[in-house]
């Protein structure tokens, strides 16, 4: 088994038999192909600094960058075939797509990261005094506890990386207060509980 390979191209394995004779052999190497593009918002505002990573079809890592200021990434040598491309930042929801990479070619893919939605407030006494300690709880449309936390000193609550819906929240460390609201994905969303007792 010959096997010829150099950068910028895709390396070749050829079966080969040798006898007595000498034997002349021909590798032709294909070019790599070369996969670019930027992480952007829904409004195409870049994505500075967020982790893109390339598997190939078995889920193995073949390669992993950052985008710059304007977005942009770019990651080379590759060999052709079908990979999954994902990206993450912080304060966004990881996306991940499937792209197909052409020999000796530059491929284009930009991937598109939606804002998780934040949903903040404070959790106030009946005489509007910030209350410290007391349990949040986000519950999904569907009843499932999604985080729970406890309010500092100021009494505000922070949930982050959202998904757009409907969420109920519960304060309790007083007589519980729980208050339905909808969520906007990227959005951000400030409620304050007002709590029964005051002191």
């Amino acid at each position: 088994m010959l096997i010829a390979a150099a950068g910028g191209h895709q390396p070749q394995a050829v079966s080969v038999t040798v006898g007595e004779r000498p034997v002349e052999l021909d590798i032709v190497l294909g070019g790599a192909g070369n996969l670019v593009g930027s992480v952007v918002t829904a409004d195409g505002t870049p994505v500075w600094d967020a982790s893109v990573t390339l598997t190939n079809a078995h889920g193995e890592v073949v390669a992993t960058t950052r985008s710059g200021r304007e977005g942009g990434y770019v990651i080379t040598d590759l060999v052709a075939g079908e990979y999954t491309l994902a990206a993450s930042a912080p304060a966004f929801r990881p996306a991940a797509l499937p792209v197909t990479v052409q020999a000796a070619r530059e491929t284009r893919r930009d991937i598109e990261l939606a804002g998780g939605a934040v949903l903040r407030g404070t959790v106030r006494a009946g005489g509007g005094r910030p209350v410290e300690d007391a349990r949040v709880t986000l519950l999904d449309v569907a009843g499932n506890v999604v985080d729970t936390l406890t309010t500092g000193a100021d009494g505000t609550f922070r949930f982050v990386d959202l998904s757009s819906g409907e969420y109920t929240v519960i304060a309790a460390g007083y007589p519980p207060v729980a208050t339905v609201l909808q969520v906007a994905g990227g959005g951000r969303t400030e409620r304050d509980l007002q709590l029964g007792h005051e002191d």
